[in-house]
């Protein structure tokens, strides 16, 4: 298994309120050219989780760093009437779950470090639209 160091959160940047399917992400990733979904991790506006990359495998979710790194994205991110504005769009059900699943990654990962996907030098975007490192400060493991 890979030396994971971060547990990265992330948003699908998609308008509130819009599902987004795993084989949808699948297809913009690999339209940038990945060989798939770049994702370990999506959590669905239900606080359903899936399956993306398995964890063994070097994530594509944020350059330089993914060979250590699990990428977990929830879906929403950004403002149902104006894509252009970041906003923190989790549902009650999605921050549960992924609570949920970042204890249960920490009881796996205990030295790994949970950090937004804009916390990385370099990043250029609001992602994940609010601020992770803050909010899971004192998240314990499962």
């Amino acid at each position: 298994m890979r030396k994971i160091t971060h547990l990265v959160v992330h948003c699908t940047a998609t308008p509130a309120g819009r599902e987004v399917s795993v084989k949808e992400i699948d297809r913009w990733h690999r339209a940038r050219g990945f060989a798939k979904i770049g994702y370990h991790y999506i959590v669905h506006l239900d606080g359903s989780i899936s399956e993306g990359r398995k964890e063994e495998e070097a994530g594509a979710h944020v350059a330089g760093h993914n060979s250590t790194t699990i990428g977990i994205t929830y879906v929403g991110g950004v403002d149902a009437n104006d894509v252009k504005k970041a906003v923190d769009t989790r549902t009650p059900a999605q921050k549960e779950a992924l609570t949920r699943l970042l204890r249960h990654l920490l009881s796996r990962y205990p030295t790994a470090k949970i950090v937004g996907h804009r916390d990385f030098p370099g990043v250029a975007k609001a992602c994940p639209c609010f601020d992770a490192v803050k909010e899971y400060a004192g998240l314990k493991p499962s």
